[in-house]
Formats: structure tokens, C-alpha cells, sequence
């Protein structure tokens, strides 16, 4: 395919400025509703516009419309587990480091402090004071890690919480109900996510249950949508272990859905890293050109690009921001483990390259000896630090694509890397 490129739109500007419409969202059964809120005015649909594809790769740049703002793509999403990215405040993951969206965790707004909760407060957006998108996960790969206290069926996943030990059940609909009483922008379908290794027939087995657990939670969010006009889009979840012919089936079979867009699951589980990439590379082959695509839960710095290389177009880890509460610094130069003796006198930046607060501001000898001292402040700006470089690389990334440079970035990054 040639290179497109078209003009980028202000991401800045939300998308009711472009189109003059008002949404006013209201609550099944109830006459007003307090999920209205100005962070609500926005179109209701997820659209996906591809700018530029590479020709040699198939790596590609676009914007990501969604109800709470464009997003350029292709984008890390810092993640917000617990409707906060820990240790750093919205206004600077909005004003300083230009995120456009984050993502927020079923399972945990679930237990704590409760999905109805964040409705009758306005919504997960209005709650957290955060303006742009937020994607969130169903929780299945949270429930999964709960090996001893769950227990999978056909129907959903009995688990008991990991707070008080009170069960609760989770099923294909009920996700569905949670995430729409959150008003987040992109939910995501029950999955099974598997550990690793398993066997083939173990994977083909929870292929099955989560494609049927993908068509329940689209029937059941198609029902919804008829009760209330709901923004945002529901993602199914390819599946299928580390066997590509899974893979391939479960992605084949999830197009009957014609979802907004569709996510690669069940990686960065243990599995070798090559393994990941040829997993992620069987799924996106089979996934339509022109809906988005996200891979979850990835990945290292210098695994980033290889990801948006096999036309990957969203992705999140922790790893930016638990590294660097662990003492952990990404930069261009590699990594900087700052308990290290030394960086006791060290006057410089931690990357002297980087425009985060931490970098502007601050010596690594005084980083060292905030962590060595336990103060909460290393944390927070360890973790814009980290975040920074995250999605300095992803804008990276993108304009590469744009200028039609992208084989050469990667290239640059494969030898730095060997």
C-alpha cells in the first residue's frame, strides 16, 4: 500500500467543538441521571482514521476518535488501575505529558470503591477528573491471577475477593453492565487468559469459552445500547495461547462480531519474547485493516516498535510506572538502577535529553537519595520520568510513519538493542 499522509487534527480539540451535538447520557430506570457532566458532551461513536501505512512493515499512524477526544495512534496508554496512575496527578498526565488516554481496571473499581458508586458520582471520568479517553479492562486477566481463589464455568468466573474474601461472580454480561456504569470510552469482553505453558487442547478449550463469552457480551451490549445511548465501543479479545493456528481461528471467528475494534490477549505471561511477537503477528494479520488494534499488557521500551512494526496500534504495560517505584530509570543511554553508589554525587539528569520535571529540575545524586530516604516524591517523579520516555517514543514512532522514516527508526532501534 503507498503512503498516505494527511494533515493531523489538534488533538486538543474535543470532537462536540467539530460536530455542535450534546449527549445527554441517563441511567436505566432512572428519569435524570447523574452520569451527565460536561466531560460527557461528546459524540457518542469510536471511529478509527488511518493516515499513513508503512509499505515495507505494515506499521501504522492514525487518530482514534472516540467520545472524550481524538487519539493519535499508534499510543502507549499509561495505566490507571485504580482510576489513578500512581503517584502522579491527572492535571500533569493531561498538561505535562500529553496523554489522551489511560487506562482503568474492571476488577479493582468493581471491589473498590464499586461501579455504582462512580455512576451516581457522574461517571469514571467525572470521579478521576480525567477529560480524555480511558479505555477499560474487563478484569479477566486480574480474576485469572487469582489461581486459588476462582473457579471458571460456561457461564462466567465465581472468584473471591482479594480484599475480604467475599465471592462475586463475573460473567459476560455483567462485565459489560460494570464498564457501561463506569462511561468509559473503550470496554473490553470477558477473556480467559491462560498461563504458560499450557497444552493445546487446554487452549482450544478456553479459545471456545472465550469466543462464546465474546458473543454473549456482544449480545448483551447491543441490548443495552437499545435501553440508552451509550458512548464509547466494546473490544473482543483474541485468545488462543501460543498456538498460531488458534490464534488465527479465534481472530477469524471474532470478525462475525464487527466490533469498533479488537485486542490481542493472553501475552506477557512467561512466554519468550520472540514468542510474543509471532503471537501478536498471527492475530494482526487476520484483523481488518481499517479497525484499530490493541495488544495488551506490553511491553519493554525497545519492544515497542516492534509491536507498531507488525501493525499494532494501542498498547499498555505497568512496567513504566512499577519499575520506576522500584528504583528503575528508562533512558535513550538504557537503564538507570539509581540505588546504585554510583549516583550519590552524580550532577546530571537522569537523561539530560528528556523534558519531564525530573530531568528539568533534578540531579540523579538527589533522586538517589530520595529513594534511599523512602520518600513518596521519588515515585512520583521517577514515574513521569518513565511515562515521559514511554511516549516520547511512541510520538517517536509516529511521526516516522508520517515522514515515511519508519524502517529506518527500526532499524536503529534493532542494532541498539543487539
Amino acid at each position: 500500500m503507498a503512503l498516505q499522509v494527511e494533515p493531523s487534527r489538534d488533538s486538543s480539540r474535543s470532537i462536540v467543538e467539530e460536530s455542535g451535538m450534546k449527549i445527554i447520557l441517563r441511567r436505566p430506570g432512572h428519569n435524570n441521571s447523574a452520569a451527565w457532566h460536561p466531560y460527557n458532551e461528546r459524540l457518542p461513536q469510536v471511529r478509527f482514521e488511518l493516515q499513513a501505512i508503512c509499505p515495507q512493515t505494515g506499521a501504522r499512524a492514525g487518530l482514534l476518535h472516540t467520545p472524550h477526544g481524538v487519539v493519535e495512534t499508534p499510543v502507549f496508554m499509561p495505566v490507571g488501575t485504580q482510576a489513578t496512575v500512581k503517584g502522579v496527578p491527572p492535571y500533569y498526565l493531561d498538561q505535562e505529558l500529553g496523554a489522551r488516554i489511560l487506562l482503568a481496571n474492571t476488577y479493582h473499581l468493581f471491589l473498590r470503591p464499586g461501579h455504582l458508586l462512580i455512576e451516581q458520582l457522574g461517571g469514571l471520568h467525572k470521579f478521576m477528573d480525567w477529560p480524555h479517553a480511558i479505555l477499560t479492562d474487563s478484569g479477566g486477566f486480574q480474576v485469572f491471577s487469582l489461581s486459588g481463589l476462582r473457579k471458571v464455568t460456561d457461564d462466567g468466573v465465581l472468584f473471591r475477593s482479594h480484599l475480604n474474601g467475599d465471592p462475586h461472580m463475573f460473567t459476560p454480561s455483567s462485565t459489560v453492565d460494570v464498564q457501561l456504569a463506569l462511561g468509559s470510552d473503550i470496554a473490553m469482553v470477558l477473556d480467559e487468559c491462560l498461563e504458560y505453558p499450557a497444552s493445546h487442547e487446554h487452549a482450544r478449550k478456553s479459545m471456545e469459552r472465550t469466543l462464546r463469552w465474546a458473543s454473549d457480551a456482544f449480545r448483551h451490549y447491543r441490548r443495552r445500547l437499545e435501553e440508552r445511548r451509550a458512548p464509547g465501543a466494546l473490544f473482543p479479545i483474541v485468545q488462543g495461547s501460543m498456538f498460531a493456528d488458534l490464534r488465527k481461528e479465534c481472530a477469524e471467528r471474532l470478525l462475525d462480531l464487527e466490533a469498533d475494534g479488537y485486542a490481542i490477549g493472553g501475552l506477557s505471561v512467561g512466554e519468550p519474547r520472540p514468542l510474543s511477537l509471532e503471537m501478536a503477528a498471527v492475530s494482526t494479520a487476520v484483523l481488518p485493516l481499517e479497525k484499530p488494534r490493541y495488544v495488551m499488557g506490553v511491553g519493554m521500551p525497545e519492544e515497542l516498535i516492534e509491536y507498531v512494526a507488525l501493525g499494532v496500534d494501542m498498547m499498555d504495560c505497568v512496567l513504566p510506572s512499577r519499575n520506576a517505584r522500584n528504583g528503575c530509570l528508562f533512558t535513550r543511554h538504557g537503564k538507570v538502577i539509581i540505588k546504585q553508589a554510583r549516583y550519590r554525587e552524580d550532577p546530571a539528569a537522569v537523561d539530560e535529553q528528556c523534558g519531564c520535571y525530573a530531568c528539568r529540575r533534578f540531579s540523579r545524586a538527589y533522586l538517589r537519595h530520595l529513594f534511599q530516604s523512602g520518600e513518596m516524591l521519588f515515585c512520583t517523579l521517577a514515574t513521569q520520568h518513565n511515562l515521559q520516555w514511554y511516549l516520547d517514543i511512541m510520538r517517536q514512532i509516529r511521526q516516522s510513519i508520517l515522514l515515511g522514516t519508519f524502517p529506518d527508526l527500526l532499524q536503529q532501534w534493532r542494532s541498539a538493542a543487539a
